[in-house]
């Protein structure tokens, strides 16, 4: 049995919950700790999406290029021209765009996108085997 659109859609709605709940609740008390964990849930849950879209690409390429477009995403905070500030007011736009550069984002982009690569390979082989132990 192949990983379906359904396996991906109930990853993606438990990993949303999960991260923001992390990164937003005051739970851990290290504010940095939260930040690297919801990143770390933000590139799983982006590595998920792009496998739901793009099922058959290889998990290498779309864990590189999650990686890369987040990296991008945060190099783009440097830039603030109106039309990006006015997206970046609204709770949307925050979420995903950010409105802050941090350098010590980047770590959590490289381990998150491993850890993506890792759960979706985990999930493919499952699938493909789902009684192996």
């Amino acid at each position: 049995m192949k990983p379906t659109g359904l396996h991906f859609l109930i990853s993606i709605v438990l990993i949303i919950p999960l991260g923001y709940s992390v990164r937003f609740s005051t739970g851990l008390g290290i504010p940095l700790l939260q930040d690297i964990i919801g990143s770390l849930a933000y590139q799983v849950l982006l590595m998920l999406i792009a496998s739901f879209f793009y099922p058959r690409a290889s998990l290498v390429k779309i864990a590189v290029w999650v990686c890369v477009a987040s990296c991008v995403g945060e190099l783009l905070q440097l830039w603030q021209p109106p039309f990006l500030q006015s997206i970046r007011a609204t709770w949307l736009g925050r979420i995903v765009l950010g409105n802050t550069f941090t350098l010590s984002d980047f770590p959590p982009y490289a381990v998150g996108s491993f850890l993506g690569w890792l759960g979706l390979k985990w999930l493919r082989q499952k699938m493909v085997h789902p009684f192996a132990a």
